[in-house]
Formats: structure tokens, sequence, C-alpha cells
């Protein structure tokens, strides 16, 4: 990394393979909108689990941010089970 060369994200910064860090910052996306649905809707992390069909742990991953351990396609179906739509747009 060169001093003052600008990023569009954090994970751009970090990564250096740009479809890697395009994965992250979509998975970091909808991670940070499922915890904000799931606080907005007072859900516990239990009530969560039930209703996305995971245990009680994988939602805890999910709000302590273990990125590692979601795919885009589990993240989608869990907003949708929240009744959430999701729209990706390319730029």
């Amino acid at each position: 990394m060169k001093t003052g060369e600008k990023y569009h994200s954090a994970f751009d910064a970090l990564i250096d393979d740009p479809v890697v860090a395009q994965n992250l910052k979509i998975r970091s996306g909808l991670m940070m909108q499922l915890e904000q649905e799931i606080n907005t809707q007072e859900l516990t992390q239990i009530a969560a689990a039930e209703l996305f069909g995971v245990s009680q742990p994988r939602v805890s991953d999910l709000i302590k941010g273990k990125i590692d351990k979601f795919s885009i396609d589990v993240l989608v179906n869990m907003l949708a089970e929240l009744g959430k739509e999701v729209n990706i747009k390319a730029a």
C-alpha cells in the first residue's frame, strides 16, 4: 500500500484480490443489515435462530461479525425470512 493511496473500503485496502474484496464488502453489508433487523424487531438470538432455521450459536456468529462463516446465499436467505428484499447494484 502506498502512502496517500485512496480506497473505496477497508477491504480494498487490505485484500489484494478485488473479487475477494467485493465478496467481503457484500457479505459485510448483508450481515450489518441482518443485525440491524434483528435489533429493530427485538428478536432474541433464539427467536432469530428459529426463524432462520439455524442454531442459536449460528446467530451468535452473525452478531459477532464472523464473516468467514457466512456465504452471500445464506445471508440473503436469512434476510428473506425477515421479509426483506435484497437488491445489489453493480457499479
